[in-house]
């Protein structure tokens, strides 16, 4: 009989290669030889060039509105070391940020009463402390850790489609401007987004080693759960990739759970289970050791602000009654956390305003996130994603990664759009690093000129992001017009985020010297700090605003009524940084 052919097997340890070609001769030669110093270099000089982006974004940009409350309670962390503030979301991120703030040192007199935000913006401007530098160091460790989960990026591509792939996704994901963005702030949307990133790649390693690898990818998921808790859906389903890894490390040998030299007393009348039946058990372990150590990390996570786990939140915890209450209760995860999703459902229940494509309105659109990743993804990143989930899917040697590098981001993309908070891509941060990954797969496609076409796209995407620098939150590709023409599309953290406030300030100190300002300022900044002297139009009759009417782009979006009369009897006359406009009325 003739022996039938082996199909490779994709593994993290056999990734996608070229069949053997004769050895290259000259000047090619010399470059393959020094392939091994080309590759990390090119690594550390991709990663440097995006540490230069998210720092100098860092440097230019003030507070944006979630970041002082992050930092006021990673401040109160550090001092207090108490549960009390921002329970709708988990410490973990925030005890990252105070890493930061550590070394800032900043003064902070504890308050006994007001919101969250009314201690974050008392921290920033009115105890002493000046913001650039304590932003800055709070924004730190977020631009550190955003940088480590480009290494992920580049290991996960290199498992899967060697080194010319992890070297392809790793510049797709350096040049994301919407990672870079949310990447350079004090803001728990990047790391959560990473962390499922590295669950998921170690997962995907655990096909050839489940006990080395199936414990660090549950820790990975509990730390995007312990930092946000819109990751909470990543949990089963890395649970039952976990199922996946194992059988596949069963085909090759049995898994053992326990050291070697432990001997377990079986019956000779009981014959050890074989084949698929010893699968089942083991792959059950496998879920349950994921589950166990997200877990143990979430808990890990509160115990280090508080050993003694108390919770005296300074804002009311609203009530949920039914089965999303009960399902609440049963969750093995501190009260503080518990209380946190109580909070997360009463936002879930409010009425939001949105914007998308020039269309105000409440509520929510089950397409709007789709609809704005289609603004805000890189035209090069999008077209090498999307061809690379084709080729995963279609061919047999990569087939293998389909579940791990399809399903997480799907899941979480399909739980997002069912949020009532139409208000950024921020809530699917992960979706531009999947896709850059998958990207990878793109690269290892064996068509003529598909290498030269992969190339082209990864520098077409990295040459958008440069002509965005160093306006990276208002981004949007060139099929859109560019991050000039984001307000018209989009609002909130998309555009303005409140980040401007302290270029708004040079531009009225520059250019319009001495003459009278009016603002509508949409951000948690405060004004006066900045030297801007302006009046509230909407306070005083109309025809009292003459002089400069400057408005942040998202309120230009919602505006109605006496502003919206204001702006149409105005005329634009300038711009700062793509997320506030200044009128001449």
């Amino acid at each position: 009989m003739m022996a039938r052919e082996r199909q490779p097997v994709l593994t993290p340890a056999a990734p996608v290669t070229e069949p053997p070609r004769p050895a290259p001769a000259g000047a090619y030669a010399r470059l393959r030889r020094h392939r091994r110093r080309l590759l990390p270099l090119l690594v550390v000089l991709l990663l440097a060039q995006m540490a230069v982006a998210m720092v100098t974004s860092a440097v230019r940009q003030t507070p944006t509105i979630d970041e002082p409350v992050y930092v006021a309670t990673a401040t109160d962390y550090l001092h207090e070391h108490r549960l009390r503030y921002n329970p709708e979301h988990p410490p973990l991120g925030k005890l990252l940020i105070a890493a930061g703030v550590a070394v800032a040192d900043p003064h902070y007199a504890p308050a006994r009463t007001g919101t969250q935000s009314a201690v974050g913006r008392r921290l920033l401007y009115e105890s002493g402390n000046d913001p650039w530098r304590l932003m800055l160091w709070a924004r730190l460790p977020v631009i550190a850790l955003t940088l480590l989960f480009g290494l992920v990026v580049f290991a996960f591509a290199r498992d899967l489609a060697g080194g010319a792939g992890g070297l392809a996704a790793l510049a797709l994901y350096a040049f994301s401007p919407d990672v870079i963005a949310h990447g350079s702030l004090a803001t728990l949307d990047a790391p959560a987004a990473g962390f499922v990133l590295t669950s998921v790649w170690l997962v995907w390693r655990a096909r050839r080693r489940p006990v080395r690898y199936l414990p660090p990818a549950g820790a990975a998921v509990g730390a995007a759960v312990a930092t946000k808790m819109s990751a909470l859906p990543a949990v089963p389903v890395l649970m039952a990739l976990a199922v996946v890894s194992v059988v596949a490390a069963e085909r090759s040998g049995p898994v053992s759970w326990w050291p070697r030299s432990v001997s377990w007393p079986v019956s000779r009348t009981v014959s050890r289970p074989a084949g698929g039946r010893r699968r089942v058990p083991a792959a059950l372990v496998g879920a349950v050791v994921v589950a166990v150590a997200a877990v143990a990390v979430v808990w890990a996570a509160y115990l280090a602000v508080d050993p003694r786990l108390r919770f005296s939140p300074a804002e009311p915890v609203p009530a949920v009654a039914g089965l999303r209450g009960r399902l609440v209760e049963l969750l093995p995860v501190p009260p503080a956390y518990r209380a946190g999703m109580l909070v997360q459902f009463g936002l879930e229940d409010q009425h939001w305003q949105s914007y998308l494509f020039g269309r105000l309105y409440t509520g929510s659109l089950w397409y709007y996130l789709p609809a704005a990743l289609l603004v805000k993804t890189p035209l090069g990143l999008m077209a090498l994603g999307v061809a690379g989930a084709v080729a995963v899917v279609a061919l047999g040697r990569l087939r293998p990664a389909a579940p791990y590098l399809l399903v997480p981001p799907a899941v979480l993309l399909a739980a997002a759009m069912t949020g009532a908070r139409d208000l950024g891509t921020r809530y699917v941060l992960f979706v531009p690093m999947f896709l850059a990954v998958a990207a990878a797969c793109a690269v290892t496609l064996r068509r003529r000129g598909s290498g030269l076409l992969a190339g082209v796209l990864v520098a077409f995407a990295a040459v958008s992001s440069l002509r965005a620098f160093p306006y990276y939150l208002p981004y949007s590709n060139e099929a859109f017009g560019g991050p000039a023409h984001t307000h018209r599309l989009l609002h909130d953290s998309n555009v303005d985020w409140g980040q401007d406030l302290g270029r708004l300030a040079d531009r009225l100190r520059e250019r319009y010297p001495g003459e009278r300002v009016w603002l509508v300022y949409k951000g948690s900044g405060v004004p006066s700090y900045y030297g801007i002297r302006a009046g509230d139009p909407l306070t005083v009759p109309r025809d009292r605003v003459h002089g400069l009417l400057v408005v942040s782009d998202s309120a230009v979006a919602k505006a109605r009524g006496s502003l919206a009369e204001l702006i149409g009897s105005s005329r634009p006359v300038d711009e700062v940084g793509h997320s506030i406009t200044l009128y001449r009325r």
